[in-house]
């Protein structure tokens, strides 16, 4: 998104809800008084929820108020780390993993179906403004690959009609259960395969 565009829907404050500002100070009693600074992370991590996946400039100069830091000191946070976003993604934020592992099982057929609902580049809203979909690196769930991550959730053991139908709920405004789409539990072999000799005679 450009500066220009993103400069027209920056709210001109923000402030957490009762329930946020709660766990704010929560969060900040877990350091010494001369530390709260410590708890930047998890403060802006509350702000991007409850503002619908993003932060707003507003956002991030309350926390660095709500610290008693410097404003800059809370930007470099937010634009270091790729879990902030700075520009708005939507009610839901698809992240889909193109790493090795994943990639060899599958996602370039996911990246293509996110393609084809969501939006032709990444970073860019859907038409109606619920979804934006982005490629990262690896999100730890290898052996469930092919995967994505759907704001905290993850759906796994993907294929191009599962994704095809969980893009079009987050489309609908719903969001489909998360785990693995061949209902497997964790990490375990289908079909409550115990040993390699199984698993070659199944």
């Amino acid at each position: 998104m450009s500066i220009k565009k993103l400069s027209k829907i920056q709210p001109q404050s923000f402030e957490f809800s009762k329930d946020n500002l709660q766990k704010a100070e929560e969060e900040i009693k877990k350091y010494p008084k001369d530390r709260k600074a410590s708890a930047v992370m998890a403060l802006l991590y509350l702000a991007q929820n409850q503002n619908d996946n993003w932060i707003p400039l507003a956002g991030i100069k309350y926390v660095a108020n709500l610290l008693g830091i410097p404003y800059i000191q809370v930007y470099e946070v937010t634009t270091f780390y790729s879990m902030f976003n700075l520009s708005p993604v939507g009610k839901y934020f698809v992240q889909v993993c193109t790493t090795t592992p994943c990639m060899l099982r599958g996602a370039k057929k996911i990246v293509d179906v996110c393609k084809k609902h969501i939006s032709k580049n990444q970073n860019e809203l859907s038409e109606n403004k619920t979804c934006s979909w982005v490629e990262v690196e690896c999100l730890g769930a290898c052996a469930n690959a092919p995967m994505m991550q759907i704001n905290q959730d993850y759906f796994e053991d993907l294929d191009e009609n599962k994704t095809e139908e969980i893009v079009q709920s987050l489309l609908k405004g719903k969001l489909p259960a998360p785990g693995s789409a061949r209902n497997r539990k964790s990490t375990a072999p289908e079909k409550e395969r115990k040993t390699l000799l199984q698993g070659k005679n199944a």
